[in-house]
């Protein structure tokens, strides 16, 4: 006597699926397999320098890091330069706190030269054989690319692919609709 086997074959997940719902779990893989952006330790310590919170519980390369990547606006406009060292010094056990501000004295070349660009004006100047204009700024798309991460650019260039076959798709249901018409 034999005994007759049915086996049931489950329906594959694609074709369960519907096309929406694929993509949204494609796009969300995507998204779990891009590595994490993370800032290094100094811009951290120059967010948070920013925006009045502590710069302690960091080292000192972490401290030094951070002066070398402190914008010229930032160094200009702020005193955070001094902040990070003063926590650069509370840290090395050189006293103090890391939000006091230390000031430091204007040498007697400092202040010739500060008097001296106060009196030049706003007009366009000579350095180093290019002329330099106040307030242009010359920057370009391939700069702009090139700060942002390539995993978001991959992202980027996924949801585009993704957007034109959609639209392709509907594109094609119309041309269709109307042939049989």
């Amino acid at each position: 006597m034999r005994i007759a086997s049915t086996s049931i074959r489950p329906a594959s997940l694609a074709a369960q699926l519907s096309a929406p719902t694929a993509l949204f779990l494609m796009m969300l893989a995507m998204l779990a397999l891009a590595p994490p952006a993370m800032a290094d330790a100094g811009q951290t310590i120059v967010n948070r320098c920013l925006h009045g919170k502590s710069l302690s519980g960091f080292t000192q390369r972490d401290y030094q890091r951070a002066l070398q990547e402190l914008g010229t606006e930032v160094e200009e406009y702020s005193n955070c330069a001094s902040l990070i060292h003063a926590a650069q010094l509370a840290k090395a056990g050189g006293g103090g706190s890391a939000r006091s501000t230390v000031a430091t004295p204007v040498s007697p070349a400092e202040q010739s030269s500060i008097n001296r660009v106060s009196k030049l004006g706003s007009g366009p100047l000579r350095i180093g054989g290019g002329t330099i204009s106040p307030g242009v700024v010359h920057a370009n798309v391939a700069s702009a690319l090139n700060s942002l991460p390539s995993s978001l650019l991959a992202v980027v260039a996924f949801l585009l692919g993704c957007a034109l076959l959609s639209a392709g798709g509907a594109l094609r249901s119309v041309v269709r609709r109307r042939n049989q018409d």
